[in-house]
């Protein structure tokens, strides 16, 4: 049965379609059949495999309000074991239209449901905002994987996120955990990129990957051919990463079935930590002055 996880962060610019379409395509590349859903109406995930716009085409939105199924809209995405529901610009309105609807929140979740079995990943790109289509996500979701970019006020974002979480976990979703924090954009040249992972280590513990995602020119251009970037240039730190976080995904997903239970960090660790985050973002910010003068 697949493991559901959505990439969300309420933020936007933090490789949230990135991650998604990176991480499914090294998740395929290691024998996992994975599903990639792009919830997000601006299609990026969508053409950063390859697919332009074309109004015949179903999308998700076909599965959340007109009730299609997965297997009717998902389409092969060009990559062996990897498969993709695309979006579109219709995707806006859904929210609107769904509040209307019975059981709004779970439409996603019902859909995903009847597919389940079919894949080992399914992986959801959210939209940079916590709308219904995002709820509908987290509805569905096993968990929920956070990039975030190296940089302080990325803490204030996360700790909103996360308290959203638990609300959601008190409301729709009790069982959904914390796939893990990504640190995203990472410059090693930097003094700031650095005291920022130090501090969202500090702040989030073992809930942050081990894997960090750098900041690279190949990764940054990959979408641009239609390709992830495991397919535009295997040796690039960026193709590298993704590789070495999907590793990270499996062994975690390993450890969860051979412990029989799911991750024990998954909720209130996280709401504390977002706490202290928050707190102390004061006092990071005043950092920023100590290290400015730093090599870009």
């Amino acid at each position: 049965m697949a493991r559901v996880i959505s990439i969300a962060n309420q933020k936007g610019g933090v490789g949230k379609t990135t991650t998604a379409v990176n991480l499914g395509a090294s998740l395929a590349a290691s024998e996992q059949k994975t599903l990639i859903i792009d919830f997000d109406p601006q299609a990026n995930a969508t053409s950063s495999l390859g697919f332009q716009r074309d109004p015949a085409r179903k999308t998700s939105y076909n599965t959340i309000i007109l009730g299609d199924s997965i297997e009717r809209v998902a389409i092969d995405a060009k990559v062996d074991s990897l498969w993709l529901v695309p979006s579109d610009k219709n995707l806006v309105g859904a929210a609107v239209e769904m509040v209307s609807m019975d059981h709004r929140e779970y439409r996603l979740k019902a859909a995903i449901e009847a597919v389940r079995d079919s894949y080992a990943y399914i992986l959801i790109d959210c939209p940079p905002t916590l709308d219904l289509l995002t709820l509908n996500a987290l509805a569905a979701s096993d968990s929920v994987l956070v990039p975030i970019q190296c940089e302080f006020l990325a803490i204030e974002g996360v700790s909103e996120l996360l308290d959203t979480l638990m609300r959601i976990r008190r409301t729709i979703n009790s069982s959904l955990a914390v796939e893990g924090i990504l640190l995203t954009m990472y410059d090693d040249r930097t003094t700031l990129s650095k005291q920022v992972a130090a501090d969202l280590r500090s702040f989030f513990g073992g809930q942050v990957f081990e894997t960090v995602i750098p900041r690279n020119v190949r990764l940054a251009e990959a979408p641009s051919h239609g390709m992830p970037v495991i397919f535009y240039d295997i040796h690039s730190k960026g193709a590298e990463s993704y590789i070495q976080l999907a590793k990270e995904v499996i062994a975690n997903a390993q450890k969860r079935v051979g412990a029989g239970t799911e991750r024990t960090d998954s909720g209130t660790g996280a709401a504390a930590a977002a706490a202290g985050a928050g707190s102390a973002s004061g006092a990071g910010n005043a950092r920023v002055g100590a290290v400015g003068g730093e090599s870009e």
